[in-house]
């Protein structure tokens, strides 16, 4: 167990030196240019690792701070920008201002004049799926009930 904890260790580190090494800032890196250190990083693994974490890089901040963050990705409700862009739009739409929800169903569309009558047939089509929904799903509470199929009324 400790053989594989000598190799993993530093392993592990040498590997978060190079994605450190690379993804920082040409400004944050101290003393050589940032391709000799990935280099050094690379071909001396434990010295370079921790020298690149010791003198490399410039120090930052706390890990909970907002001091320690490199321009990463902020979640949309962390984000004041993102949270004003949605009061902007919800004042353009209207739903910001408080407008309530009673509850009610949404119509569906009105059928239009033009379409000869498609809407009408879309609809009736949607109400006779809806009423076979219903009764299969009377069916299947008869069912679990203990009655049995053969008790149902038969289907219009």
């Amino acid at each position: 167990m400790l053989r594989v904890l000598m190799i993993l260790v530093p392993l592990a580190l040498s590997i978060y030196a190079f994605i450190d090494c690379i993804t920082t800032d040409e400004k944050d890196v101290r003393h050589i240019p940032k391709p000799v250190w990935a280099i050094l990083v690379l071909l001396f693994p434990l010295v370079g690792s921790i020298a690149w974490l010791m003198v490399g890089r410039k120090p930052t901040a706390g890990i909970g701070s907002a001091g320690g963050r490199r321009g990463g990705w902020v979640a949309p409700d962390d984000n004041p920008d993102f949270l004003k862009s949605l009061e902007k739009d919800g004042k353009k739409d209207g739903s910001a201002d408080g407008s309530k929800d009673d509850g009610k169903k949404a119509e569906p569309p009105a059928a239009d004049a033009g379409t000869g009558g498609a809407g009408t047939d879309a609809l009736a089509e949607l109400e006779r799926r809806e009423a076979e929904l219903r009764r299969r799903e009377a069916e299947i509470e008869r069912r679990e009930k203990g009655g049995s199929a053969d008790d149902a009324p038969p289907a219009v």
